[in-house]
């Protein structure tokens, strides 16, 4: 009996001295444990909605009048030059027209020269009868004429001239006639659409009523993206800040840039947030992919930057500005800090703490003053 009374006595005994030592040694709660380090830090801006890449320039060309197309001479991708004729209508009748205005210009021309030669023959033939009159060897009658002969067939030399001016009037007239049948480059590009073919009839667009351009044209040697920003954000934004373009297409190959442009007024659409439209220009000298009109992109605008700086995740600081920090004893302690500079991810640490601290990643739990932590992970 005494035997079994010493065995509980003794059970009892452990069954405290561990609840004890569970009591003032409580097991180390795992929690993931980074080290603040020094690194360089960027308050930034960044878009609302995904952007876009436009072309500098981009025409959707079209004729100012309809007609049937009678040539097509470029196919979807080409490269054209300035003023390269990409499609002409039939103009039979209008390449008539100049053909007769040119004639009637060719006319023109030869009856000024008849008009004009005769014109100084009569000049001649009045210097002469001025030469006799003063040596008494022709009537004054005779002078009379010649110089009113001299004088009507110099207006008329005149009036061919005039004539001349009239018919390369008219024969410009009709080159421009002749000229609307054509639709020509405005600026070297990439054809990127045509619409229409060999014998269809195309017109032009109707006042309020959009119809497909002839040929789309597009500019590649020039490209910049636009995207909007919210409007709370415009207001910190001026033009010359460096931005960084990451494309969905290339994820891992983010590009430089800069804010070429700010949109004077809010847009203002119907269930969406106001935001302000800006133009990044892609920056010159650098090795880009192959960038295709119309690839979404994100804008990052860079608002300041600041080098070897104490930065930490915005994940390790508490709601009351504070961090967790563990002692050399795997303790936790809450210190109070002050940060500076602040993105969607990081903050720069002015005091409280310093480079090689080890911090909870995650601050915002159920943490206690003095709690043992065990690192399951170390983040950098």
């Amino acid at each position: 009996m005494k035997r079994t009374l010493w065995i509980l006595v003794a059970l009892a005994l452990l069954l405290a001295a561990f609840f004890w030592w569970r009591h003032a040694y409580p097991a180390a709660t795992a929690a993931a444990v980074i080290e603040a380090k020094t690194d360089s830090i960027a308050a930034t801006v960044t878009n609302t909605r995904a952007g876009t890449i436009k072309a500098c320039r981009r025409s959707k060309l079209a004729l100012p009048i309809g007609g049937v197309v009678n040539r097509l001479l470029v196919d979807e991708g080409d490269e054209v030059q300035p003023d390269q004729l990409l499609l002409e209508l039939w103009n039979l009748d209008r390449a008539a027209d100049v053909q007769q205005a040119e004639q009637t210009l060719k006319a023109a021309k030869h009856d000024q020269t008849r008009a004009c030669e005769t014109a100084e023959l009569k000049q001649r033939e009045l210097k002469r009868i001025n030469q006799l009159a003063k040596r008494n060897l022709a009537s004054e009658e005779a002078r009379d004429s010649a110089e009113i002969a001299a004088t009507n067939q110099k207006l008329q030399c005149e009036a061919a001239a005039d004539q001349v001016g009239v018919a390369r009037a008219r024969l410009d007239y009709q080159q421009a006639i002749f000229e609307r049948t054509q639709l020509r480059a405005p600026f070297a590009g990439t054809v990127a659409e045509i619409n229409g073919e060999l014998g269809e009839y195309i017109t032009p667009s109707p006042p309020g009523i959009p119809t497909p351009a002839a040929v789309d044209l597009i500019d590649t040697s020039c490209l910049y993206v636009t995207a909007p920003i919210d409007e709370v954000d415009a207001a910190s934004l001026h033009t010359g800040l460096p931005v960084t373009i990451t494309l969905d297409a290339y994820p891992e190959q983010p590009l430089p840039g800069t804010l070429s442009r700010i949109a004077p007024y809010v847009q203002d659409y119907e269930k969406q947030a106001r935001t302000v439209d800006v133009d990044v220009q892609l920056n010159a000298g650098q090795a880009l992919p192959h960038l295709l009109v119309g690839y979404s992109a994100d804008v990052t605008v860079i608002l300041e930057q600041r080098e070897q700086r104490l930065v930490i995740p915005l994940e390790s600081i508490t709601t009351d500005g504070s961090v967790w920090r563990l002692d050399s004893d795997n303790r936790l302690q809450r210190v109070a800090i002050t940060t500076g500079l602040r993105n969607w991810s990081h903050a720069e640490v002015l005091s409280g703490i310093k480079a090689g601290d080890r911090l909870l990643a995650h601050a915002r739990g159920d943490w206690q003053e003095g709690q043992l932590i065990h690192s399951s992970d170390k983040t950098p």
